[in-house]
């Protein structure tokens, strides 16, 4: 399962995006360091469902919209110099090394400083906040990679760079892969031996980039100054999402108690019970925000960091191509996040060993066509796989 960590600096609104996206229950205050250790849940990222399409029915989708499970990983807050111990940031980084991507929690209000601590609403630079993570995390990798220099400027003496950097790494996520695109656009020369400090922080930066890319979301737009946001929003080499954690929240303990009906990502929602005076004031500022937002921005956060930054698609596994079902009759039972580029027999893998290790061929249960081990899946695949075994 994907694993996607929640990071940013104390009091940013972290433990509120995280139970609004998991409904898991944690503590929620303002003030720092509310979370000590990680929390962990199951969010979804949401997706169309292919069930319309076909014109069967699905138990598996919510007015065909299917929501597949990610991880998500609530992590300790981070402050300057977290990467020498202050705070909790041994713990922070500790945490992190799981995440395959991060969504940068930014207070995007302004309404508190470097360390958490809340200040007058728009009198702290968000701006800070995203070149401080950043920072943070190029300096942890550069400690790990600092450490073992000398030993690890022998080894590549006979060993592939690549190889030596990802087994040093490994733990941070990295892989040979993205060693070597971190390496290229580092452009550090072939003598590792003549590297100074400075190109170890340049390449430990390009390989945060390749191993834990990050998107933001704008946190706390329902009283964020619009310059902020619009600062945000300017970042090119980010992804930026306005969000509100705390509506997103009200909405699913409103949908959970029967008050609301809402769906994760929707535009609107509907008032099924009767709100006291208090709950009807406050559903009115969220639609109001859901007017100028398109959402409250919670699950296009989810959805861009799986689609969009990992690059994944969402592939349907069958036993019966002509049913769209598994052997017992359950239509689509399944949903399964592949990267994009991965193959028929990827897939098999990700279903069950047994089934890839003795993968014959696969059918596209739309087209019912035979497809190959090499076969590229796409977005909404639905797919049966033969084997021996």
């Amino acid at each position: 399962m994907l694993s996607i960590a929640i990071a940013g600096k104390p009091n940013s609104g972290k433990s509120t995006f995280f139970k609004a996206a998991t409904l898991v229950d944690v503590a929620i205050a303002s003030y720092p360091f509310t979370t000590i250790d990680a929390n962990h849940g199951i969010s979804h990222v949401r997706t169309k469902c292919p069930c319309k399409e076909l014109g069967v029915h699905c138990d598996n989708c919510i007015d065909g919209n299917r929501f597949v499970p990610v991880e998500f990983i609530d992590v300790a807050g981070l402050v300057p110099d977290a990467h020498l111990g202050r705070g909790l940031g041994n713990a922070f980084l500790d945490q992190l090394r799981q995440a395959q991507a991060v969504i940068h929690m930014v207070d995007a209000s302004g309404g508190t400083d470097a360390e958490g601590n809340p200040v007058e609403i728009g009198m702290h630079d968000p701006i800070g906040d995203v070149q401080f993570l950043e920072r943070e995390m190029t300096m942890w990798l550069f400690g790990i990679i600092k450490r073992n220099w000398s030993r690890l400027v022998r080894r590549i003496q006979s060993t592939k760079l690549e190889h030596v950097f990802a087994e040093q790494l490994m733990g941070a996520g990295a892989d040979e892969t993205r060693i070597r695109e971190a390496l290229h656009n580092a452009s550090l020369g072939d003598k590792p031996a003549s590297w100074s400090d400075e190109d170890l922080v340049r390449l430990a930066d390009e390989i945060r980039k390749t191993t834990k890319p990050m998107i933001i979301a704008a946190n706390k737009v329902d009283i964020a100054p619009k310059e902020n946001v619009q600062k945000l929003r300017s970042l090119e080499s980010y992804i930026v999402v306005p969000t509100s954690s705390e509506a997103e929240l009200a909405l699913r303990m409103g949908e959970k108690s029967g008050l609301l009906r809402y769906i994760p990502g929707d535009p609107d929602f509907d008032v099924m019970g009767k709100p006291s005076p208090a709950q009807k004031e406050g559903l009115e500022r969220i639609r109001s925000l859901l007017e100028q937002y398109g959402s409250t921005g919670v699950q296009e956060c989810v959805n861009s960091a799986v689609f969009k930054l990992l690059d994944s698609i969402v592939v349907y596994p069958v036993e019966d191509e002509n049913k769209f079902s598994d052997k017992d009759g359950r239509v689509l039972p399944d949903a399964f996040l592949m990267k994009k580029g991965e193959t028929a027999h990827e897939l098999a893998y990700q279903v069950h060993t047994d089934l890839g290790e003795g993968f014959l061929y696969a059918i596209d249960a739309r087209t019912k066509r035979r497809i190959s081990e090499k076969h590229v899946l796409e977005d909404g695949d639905i797919v049966k796989i033969v084997s021996a075994r």
